[in-house]
């Protein structure tokens, strides 16, 4: 059962080992059910290829991430500065201190999470509370005008804790393409084993 590895695409198997795989494809009826010896169809394999791709698309965190209270946390500080603080206007307020923010690092998360000044007059005393303990404002969620712990689990810290955001690549993508890449291979391996597809046995036919 040894690999031969001259042409591997079509077969790893050598060509005493494919003879007797044919004899045995012959042989075998299997209760009249007959297999042929085709190549997986092309459509199929894209097929598969892009179901891999989107299911890792769809679970990256650039849609559906929830608001932390980290992307509001500048907006915090600037509703009292004096320019705001002179517009009577909340409408126009909010308007003021997302033009102060264009071009920053929240800027998509905040474009995906607007908010209004009433809200952030609501906000303002519970995650300034958490400022003053020191934790990461990342690890807690904003729902509508309350702020609660995440139950995201994303990646240990070096200082033990766990991180409750959700980064940009998580240890499970790792795994995924890891299992994903064992999976490809076994299956290609397996395959291989076969005689090339450019045979194709006969069912009995002229027995």
């Amino acid at each position: 059962m040894a690999w031969v590895m001259d042409n591997p695409l079509a077969t790893t198997n050598s060509p005493a080992q494919n003879e007797a795989d044919q004899k045995l494809w012959e042989a075998e009826d299997l209760g009249g059910i007959t297999e042929d010896n085709n190549r997986l169809p092309i459509p199929v394999v894209w097929l598969l290829l892009l179901t891999v791709l989107t299911a890792f698309a769809i679970t990256f965190p650039l849609w559906g991430q929830r608001p932390t209270p980290a992307i509001y946390a500048d907006y915090l500080k600037d509703m009292d500065k004096p320019e705001i603080q002179s517009i009577t206007n909340d409408d126009e307020a909010i308007k003021k201190i997302v033009a102060m923010h264009q071009g920053g690092p929240n800027q998509a998360q905040l474009e995906r999470h607007p908010i209004t000044m009433n809200e952030l007059r609501s906000l303002k005393p519970k995650i300034e509370e958490l400022q003053k303990k020191g934790v990461d404002l990342r690890d807690y969620t904003v729902v509508g005008t309350e702020v609660v712990f995440a139950n995201f689990e994303g990646n240990m810290r070096a200082n033990g804790t766990r991180e409750r955001f959700q980064p940009w690549w998580d240890m499970g993508y790792t795994i995924d393409i890891f299992y994903v890449c064992i999976f490809f291979l076994g299956v290609v391996g397996v395959v291989k084993r076969l005689p090339p597809s450019s045979w194709q046995p006969t069912h009995g036919a002229g027995h």
